[in-house]
């Protein structure tokens, strides 16, 4: 008897370890993309033995995110380049071209949010005021915003830099501002220099004050003057040619993570969450028309942190719900 329920323990443990070890990441799934498709390549981003748990945690925009849709801004209508690049239209802005990590938090909302308003903040200053805003200020005391570590929503973050403010911040154990991030970077993807991400991490807590105490935390918070979100694939370029990176949602499915490079579409596997991400261009590849998004997986993920993805087909949502704003600079 004993001796059976051992045998039963071990079979279920050994059936537990094969669903946590997901299928998309073996070079079977990944060859079975490449030879389907010539828009994009897959590849190898995570380990193998990488978690679906691990996976979903990455993802952080919430299900119900759309509940406080911001009223949609519509631009004169006007001629677009074929390819944009805000690194390349406002050089001066260093943050633009920056890849962050979330690390072990569900804080892509976050991220998300801060990169686009930091991007502003230099660019509607011409490139005199660099502070960068805290993802960390914005996820830990933004509680109508989400969840922390655990998901957050793209309008009310926007509109919690309006009405409260954000303070200044960078990456974890950095200088750059009031309050740096918790957690440090960390190997999602294939063995490199950095440490091995481990399980997703609790939120921390809002703490007011900054790492420096020398430093005052209300002189700190930037603030936005206005946010909306954009409605349609043009009004989007619009917007980013004239103000700047946006933030962005769409839908994920098994085949994202194996990205590399090229312009990505959905070709198969199971959904795993929304995400959010900033959009800082766009282009033209082998004729087929693209946005260029910064992920905030670390430079180790596709193509160096960024990906292009399909433009003007409204692909897995990512032209549904895009949010911008102003920057408060008096």
């Amino acid at each position: 008897m004993k001796l059976a329920i051992v045998v039963v323990v071990v079979v279920a443990l050994a059936i537990a370890q094969a669903a946590a070890t997901p299928k998309i990441l073996t070079k079977e799934f990944i060859d079975s993309i490449n030879e389907r498709q010539n828009s994009w390549t897959a590849g190898q981003n995570f380990d193998e033995n990488m978690s679906r748990a691990h996976m979903k945690s990455l993802l952080g925009l919430r299900e119900d995110f759309r509940r406080n849709r911001l009223p949609a801004l519509t631009h004169v209508d006007t001629d677009v380049p074929e390819n944009f690049d805000a690194r390349e239209q406002w050089p001066d802005c260093k943050s633009i071209g920056q890849v962050k990590d979330q690390s072990v938090c569900g804080s892509c909302w976050a991220f998300g949010a801060a990169e686009a308003m930091t991007d502003r903040i230099c660019i509607h200053s011409d490139g005199k005021v660099k502070k960068s805003v805290s993802a960390e200020d914005l996820m830990t005391c933004c509680y109508e915003c989400g969840f922390g570590c655990e998901g957050g929503f793209l309008y009310e973050s926007w509109s919690y830099w309006v009405d409260s403010g954000i303070a200044t911040g960078g990456g974890y154990n950095t200088s750059d501002g009031c309050r740096s991030y918790s957690f440090a970077e960390c190997e999602h993807h294939t063995t490199g220099s950095k440490p091995t991400c481990g399980d997703s991490q609790p939120t921390p807590d809002c703490v007011k004050k900054c790492d420096d105490s020398s430093m005052n935390y209300k002189e700190e918070l930037t603030f936005g003057k206005s946010v909306y979100s954009i409605t349609g694939p043009k009004q989007i370029q619009i917007e980013i040619m004239k103000n700047g990176p946006v933030e962005a949602a769409f839908t994920v499915y098994d085949d994202f993570l194996l990205y590399k490079k090229g312009v990505y579409k959905h070709l198969k596997g199971e959904y795993l969450g929304g995400h959010a991400i900033k959009i800082l261009g766009w282009g033209v590849e082998n004729d087929t028309p693209y946005w260029l998004i910064a992920n905030s997986w670390n430079e180790d993920w596709g193509d160096q942190g960024y990906f292009k993805i399909l433009r003007g087909k409204n692909h897995l949502g990512i032209e549904d719900d895009v949010v911008g704003g102003l920057p408060k600079l008096d």
